[in-house]
């Protein structure tokens, strides 16, 4: 039985996206912020999946400390991983500085999902077909001001989640160039304009149903043709073009080395 962490999974994308997977016979690890939320997710998974094996964990994606807890609570309760989808997000309006000094957006959009995904490297390269998955947006920047990344000069809530859906991007082309030959592939996607809370929040419309929006996240995870796929972009389970300045790998490493001192990580390909 092959195991699946799907971050933001209680409600939204990510619930539908557990759902799918729970279906096809996975061991799913739904990720939340909300503990009673997470337990209601996780039961009517269970239920509607006929599928036992779908386990909650709790985790506040603006503090680094849940987040290496996290990855340590999968690495002492599971014998294995083999799939990641980093499937959280948030759109603030207004400019939020937590108090780890990191602008929230940034953070749980990108930051935390980056600590995460290093922390879980080898556990995911232990897998015979580890994934990761970074579900993105084709509301990327085609831009990044590396000078601007916590709105240090100015604040602006579509730009700072579009800088951060494109910083999803970077990195999963980042990963896919290091985990080259490993067997461990690196893709992100665009889900589709779907009816979700953040979409409301962002931009106060609706879209596609959220079992649509699911489908290019399941199609990443699951597919058999995707199997030794890597560094690609995919809209409606087809392979698409993100923004220009993703294929720069001169950004891509600009980008992970801020990474890493920003969470005082080191490089684990070094």
């Amino acid at each position: 039985m092959k195991t699946v962490l799907i971050t933001g999974s209680t409600d939204g994308i990510g619930k539908e996206t557990a759902m799918a997977l729970a279906r096809k016979g996975y061991r799913v690890l739904m990720h939340g912020k909300n503990r009673d939320r997470g337990d209601r997710a996780v039961a009517q998974v269970r239920k509607s999946a006929s599928n036992d094996d779908v386990f909650y964990l709790n985790a506040d994606l603006t503090d680094f400390n849940e987040v290496q807890k996290l990855a340590r609570d999968i690495e002492s309760t599971h014998s294995g991983l083999d799939i990641l989808i980093n499937n959280a997000g948030v759109f603030e309006t207004r400019q939020i500085i937590l108090p780890n000094g990191f602008e929230k957006t940034f953070m749980v959009n990108y930051l935390a999902h980056f600590v995460l995904t290093l922390h879980l490297l080898d556990m995911l390269k232990a897998s015979d077909e580890g994934r990761i998955v970074h579900v993105s947006s084709m509301a990327q920047a085609g831009t990044i001001d590396f000078d601007n990344l916590n709105g240090e000069k100015q604040y602006d809530g579509y730009n700072a989640y579009a800088v951060s859906k494109l910083e999803n991007v970077l990195f999963a082309y980042k990963l896919a160039r290091q985990l080259k030959g490993t067997g461990l592939t690196s893709n992100c996607l665009h889900p589709g304009v779907i009816s979700t809370k953040l979409l409301h929040a962002g931009w106060g419309m609706g879209g596609a149903s959220t079992k649509e929006g699911a489908q290019t996240s399941v199609f990443a995870a699951d597919s058999p043709a995707m199997k030794g796929i890597s560094g690609m972009y995919f809209v409606q389970a087809q392979e698409s073009r993100s923004s220009a300045m993703s294929y720069d790998k001169k950004v891509q490493d600009k980008l992970w080395e801020i990474s890493l001192k920003m969470t005082s990580l080191e490089d684990p390909f070094l």
